[in-house]
């Protein structure tokens, strides 16, 4: 017998990235022989992450629409027109047995050439709010894998199968006790430990308010602080923790031993894309969530909502974080009772087994075609 090809795409962000990637490397665990491809958006993060990955990926010059600067979407359009010949063009050459969407701006015209050659598609959906793409796609697709429940609003009933969403497995292979991970990360075992992170590249509003509350957290001397500031504010975070003088905070740009964080934190203040909420979850960490106000169709508070609405999460709007943040971290963190109820309801949303749940979606799909 042939063996199986699947056609992976989207990314654009860390939150579409790591699913995708999970999947392939559940696909990888069950079928080493299997063929992957990956396409993605030219200059887009996962033209980096899955090579690094082990997996070969295409790139389409594909770009989001701007809808500030409405005359730019000329060039938009022609880049569209051209991803979608490209598209077929993959098709063609790969022929695969089934196209998985994790969403992003390649995920459309890939995942749209596919439905129209007949290929079936199956779309994994990371937020309580479904994206543009994904909605635009539903239609054609077999099998639509979500996180939240709820998401007929958006999607076809008989299509939905709620999975969850697939997370870095080394996070939750962690085998080292809380002072351990404490002394991995440089700082005392036996300190209450807030973890801040506001993704690879930092979140401003994040970094302005752990700036601004220095002195505060200085005061604090019972709690410590491990604070991923993120590469692209590094210098002005180094420079201000370097002038207050306060020395139980650690920064840094980037934290790569993410499960010794993770494991070292009682309260986490985080953003709330859906692979850090998933996260959240898994690990039963208690969190601030913070959400983004730059994303589309600002999901990212509807995901903050979704928890903070059950008492497994505090949402700080970023408009208010300047003010409320460290007060609201610190409070927290000094209140034993609220971690707890925190972590236990997180806990209790969390979908585990994501990506083999998915993968037995793709693989019922790919045996029932042939």
């Amino acid at each position: 017998m042939s063996k199986f090809k699947f056609l992976i795409s989207g990314g654009g962000t860390g939150g579409h990235i790591f699913p995708a990637l999970s999947i392939a490397g559940e696909i990888r665990r069950r079928m080493p022989d299997a063929d992957i491809l990956f396409v993605g958006a030219e200059g887009r993060m996962e033209m980096e992450r899955v090579p690094a990955a082990g997996y070969p990926i295409k790139g389409l010059p594909v770009s989001g629409f701007d809808r500030k600067h409405l005359l730019r979407n000329v060039k938009v359009l022609s880049r569209l027109l051209k991803s979608m010949s490209m598209a077929k063009n993959i098709l063609k050459e790969f022929q695969p047995d089934i196209a998985i969407g994790v969403g992003g701006y390649a995920s459309g015209p890939m995942l749209k050439a596919a439905q129209k050659a007949g290929i079936p598609t199956l779309l994994q959906e990371q937020n309580s709010y479904a994206g543009v793409t994904n909605k635009m796609l539903a239609a054609g697709a077999k099998r639509i894998c979500v996180a939240y429940e709820g998401m007929e609003r958006f999607f076809p009933k008989e299509k939905i199968v709620l999975t969850g969403n697939p997370v870095r497995q080394n996070l939750l292979e962690c085998t080292a006790t809380v002072q351990e991970a404490r002394r991995a990360m440089g700082i005392d075992p036996d300190r209450r430990t807030v973890l801040v992170i506001g993704g690879s590249l930092g979140a401003r509003t994040i970094n302005n308010s752990m700036m601004d509350g220095l002195t505060r957290i200085g005061e604090q001397q019972d709690v410590q602080v491990i604070w991923q500031s993120g590469k692209f504010y590094d210098e002005q975070c180094r420079e201000a923790l370097n002038v207050s003088g306060v020395t139980n905070v650690v920064q840094m740009p980037f934290i790569s031993n993410m499960d010794m964080a993770y494991r070292a934190a009682d309260l986490v203040v985080s953003r709330a894309g859906a692979s850090s909420i998933s996260e959240l979850q898994l690990l039963g960490k208690a969190c601030i969530l913070v959400p983004s106000p730059n994303v589309a169709e600002d999901h990212q508070t509807k995901n903050a909502l979704a928890l903070a609405d059950r008492q497994a999460a505090i949402m700080v709007r970023d408009a208010e974080a300047a003010d409320r943040l460290v007060d609201t971290m610190l409070r927290t963190v000094a209140d034993q009772g609220v971690l707890d109820t925190l972590g236990g309801n997180v806990a209790k949303m969390a979908l585990r087994d994501s990506a083999e749940h998915i993968v037995d979606e793709v693989m019922a799909l790919v045996e029932n075609k042939s």
